[in-house]
């Protein structure tokens, strides 16, 4: 910095520190400002404030909480003392004068009781948290507690729900040090929340420091003296319903369903009064929709407690029976929306409503946590009249149910297959497309959860089912489905099951191919190949109809709107090739791989599915042991890729041990590892060229400056910088694994932190930004 800006940098911050508050004022609004050039001028002024002189600048911050009549001002100043005080690498506290340390505590206690503003309270209350989980179990604020009482016992209700505010987050950050003051605080959250005049507000905040208390506490005969207190924690839930608070009622169950999720066995003396409470609120209909899912998921939460609290929800058998009902009601809310019917991908959930979700969620999860001994009985008392209603709502939700149940249930359905299995079957000829819809969806999932009984025991009665189901061409979502459910079925079978249905699968799955909405062709081509890897050689005998429309897709599936059904054709002929084995395959795969190499060299969009079927394809394809491609043979074997791997991690350690010593080799290495960037047969070959290249910068910047470059100078550095570095950020953009992504990312800031002046840099910023939001989060979603 230059003598001129030092000068005027000191001037500005002897001002900011200056008995005048106007420049300390303007600062802070500078921090909060939109504008990047003034904010960023203001951080630099403020963390040389810090540096220079922590006493002022922390008693500024704490009167400016205090006095301030602007509500941005004094929220921000909350913020940033929390952000001083809180114990990392840039911990204040220990560095403040006792004088200062004594004037900051008792300006954050007069501030809580003169702020008027709640989310300011709220945001004092975190600051004062904070600093007191770090001095207060050395007995460093002795104030504090007796202050926190006597806040309570007021006839404030801004300084009540402070202070249990306050000790919520104590009892979180420092809960031994509340201990010795049990028997205090009990009398204290006993007394706000059975009173009958505590503010709603007061109480959600006595109940969330209730909460947070209990779970603090380690021996259960501390947590039992608590159990008094649980009638009103629940009263404070039923009298904000009653009173049509649900807002506060929502904040109530959040934090019951926190304690139900930590401490349940604190529940199981009031089990029956408090899920028949829960029940209650989910069955009402006049209430909200998140008030009646907060109440399921406590329910919920109980029964996946089995660690903590095993077999509780068990001995509560009607009130399980009551929650299947509940969620069975749930189903059933679900429109028959036309856009369902012409919908152009599978995932398009039209007429789905949040009920509908809620309900499929939460019974799988019951499922899960009770078993198949608890819930089977339930849902063979409940599911038959569904099955067996005029209304199609009904027969879906029953068909919906049985899939969702089956993970959990397997063991006792396996037992009871015939019934399942018929309940299913006897729906693939409802009336209603969304009923024959879900009786194919039942049949794919209980072929993954109830497999591989279900395929051995009703083969013969599935497959005929599925296939019949492609004929469906007026509903193209039935085709598809059908066609997904074979691909499930086949995965559990064996080939000498699948064998004799092979002939009408194969053809019906050609119709559709060359027939039926894209849906209904990347459906297809998915259980194709689920059905040649399953039945393998036996898939011979159905080659050579199937490959000419394989790839005639992959050839002529190039617009956008086709880009995974080309994907899923590259699949499906990778797993035909490997199943008839590379002498069937062999006349093909020239055409087929000139084409995946011809797409590779492409540019391809960062969210083109293609790239990730692409390398499965050729991973595929090379664990075959040769194909010839032209007058050259291809024969990539896993060993020796592993091996190639190993070689690049020893060359990327023995850069980083030799640093300045491993100069000798830097072209020759380079010259092999960036290639190797986007070498797509193996990603642990990939992993080792990424984190090689940082190391052979530091290497040649290391020996440079050392005289020990054989010659060579700064200009060298940079030429190498100017080869690594557009390498990597090009294969960052066609870097189909995220993981791998990240470590690139990692790749390239180490890079410029060795040469930052690198003239590539500005651009690859801005090409990093651009890949991170628009390749490793699209990819994520």
């Amino acid at each position: 910095m230059d003598p001129e800006s030092t000068q005027l940098q000191q001037s500005e911050l002897a001002a900011v520190l200056g008995p005048d508050p106007s420049p300390f004022e303007t600062l802070i609004s500078h921090l909060m400002s939109s504008s990047n050039e003034q904010r960023s001028h203001a951080e630099a002024l403020f963390n040389l404030c810090k540096q220079t002189d922590p006493d002022t600048l922390s008693l500024k911050l704490a009167h400016l909480l205090s006095s301030s009549p602007h509500q941005e001002a004094r929220a921000m100043s909350a913020i940033l003392l929390r952000k001083q005080l809180t114990r990392d690498d840039s911990y204040l506290w220990p560095r403040l004068s006792p004088q200062t340390q004594s004037s900051l505590k008792s300006l954050l206690l007069s501030s809580i009781q003169t702020e008027n503003v709640k989310s300011i309270s709220k945001k004092l209350c975190d600051t004062i948290s904070e600093l007191a989980s770090g001095i207060l179990p050395d007995n460093a604020w002795p104030e504090l507690l007796p202050f926190m009482f006597q806040c309570v016992s007021s006839d404030s209700p801004k300084l009540q729900e402070s202070a249990f505010l306050i000790f919520a987050q104590l009892s979180q950050y420092i809960g031994e040090s509340l201990t010795p003051h049990i028997k205090h605080l009990h009398g204290l959250f006993l007394q706000c929340l059975t009173s009958p005049t505590t503010n709603s507000d007061v109480r959600i905040a006595a109940l969330n420091a209730v909460i947070n208390f209990i779970q603090c506490l380690s021996g259960s005969a501390d947590r039992d003296r608590f159990q008094d207190l649980l009638p009103a924690m629940m009263r404070t839930l039923t009298e904000a319903l009653n009173s049509g608070q649900e807002a506060t009622a929502q904040e109530a169950l959040e934090l019951l369903i926190e304690l139900a999720g930590t401490e349940p066995r604190f529940l199981r003396r009031q089990l029956v009064d408090v899920v028949g409470a829960m029940l209650q609120i989910a069955e009402a209909e006049s209430l909200e929709e998140g008030t009646r899912h907060l109440a399921i998921e406590f329910v919920i939460t109980l029964a996946e407690a089995r660690e903590r609290a095993p077999g509780m929800m068990r001995k509560l058998p009607q009130f399980i029976s009551r929650m299947f009902a509940i969620l069975m009601k749930m189903l059933l809310d679900i429109e028959d929306d036309p856009a369902w019917h012409s919908a152009e991908t599978e995932d398009e959930d039209a007429g789905e409503t949040s009920n509908y979700s809620v309900g499929q969620e939460c019974l799988d999860r019951l499922s899960i946590s009770l078993g198949g001994n608890t819930i089977v009985p339930v849902a063979s008392e409940q599911l038959p009249a569904y099955l067996a209603a005029p209304e199609w709502q009904k027969r879906h939700a029953a068909l919906i149910a049985l899939a969702q149940i089956a993970e959990g249930c397997s063991k006792v359905m396996i037992k009871n297959l015939d019934q399942v299995v018929a309940m299913v079957l006897n729906s693939f000829n409802d009336q209603h497309p969304r009923v024959r819809w879900a009786a194919i969806n039942a049949i794919g999932q209980l072929s993954t959860d109830l497999g591989p009984d279900l395929q051995i025991q009703y083969h013969q009665g599935v497959l005929p089912a599925l296939a019949a189901a492609m004929d469906d061409f007026p509903n193209p979502r039935v085709q598809a489905h059908a066609a997904s459910a074979v691909l499930n079925f086949s995965e559990n079978c064996t080939p000498d099951i699948l064998t004799p249905y092979l002939d009408g699968i194969v053809s019906k799955l050609l119709v559709i191919l060359q027939n039926g909405k894209q849906m209904v062709q990347e459906g297809a081509l998915t259980a194709l190949a689920s059905v040649a890897d399953s039945s393998q050689e036996h898939f011979q005998k159905y080659y050579d109809a199937v490959m000419p429309y394989l790839k005639a897709i992959l050839v002529n599936a190039t617009d956008k709107s086709n880009r995974m059904l080309r994907a899923k054709s590259m699949e499906c002929i990778s797993l035909v090739g490997m199943a008839v084995g590379k002498e069937k395959f062999r006349a093909d795969a020239k055409q087929v791989m000139e084409v995946l190499m011809s797409l590779q060299v492409s540019q391809m969009e960062t969210d083109d599915p293609t790239t990730s079927y692409m390398l499965q394809a050729w991973a595929r394809l090379c664990n075959m042991e040769t194909i010839t491609l032209g007058d050259k043979r291809i024969g990539i074997k896993t060993s020796v890729l592993e091996e190639k791997a190993t070689a690049c991690n020893m060359l990327c350690c023995y850069a980083d041990e030799l640093k300045e010593g491993f100069f000798p080799w830097i072209d020759q290495v380079a010259g092999t590892l960036v290639p190797l960037l986007k070498f797509y047969f193996h990603e642990e070959v990939r992993k080792a060229a990424v984190s090689a290249m940082p190391e052979l910068l530091r290497s040649a910047k290391l020996a440079i400056e050392k005289g020990q470059s054989q010659g060579r100078d700064a200009s060298y550095l940079k030429f190498l910088s100017d080869s690594i570095i557009p390498a990597l950020v090009d294969a960052l953009h066609k870097e189909p694994d995220t993981e791998i992504c990240a470590s690139m990312l990692d790749s390239l800031n180490e890079c410029l932190q060795v040469d930052p002046i690198a003239y590539f840099l500005l651009n690859t910023l801005f090409v990093v930004t651009y890949l991170f939001y628009n390749q490793i989060i699209t990819r994520k979603e």
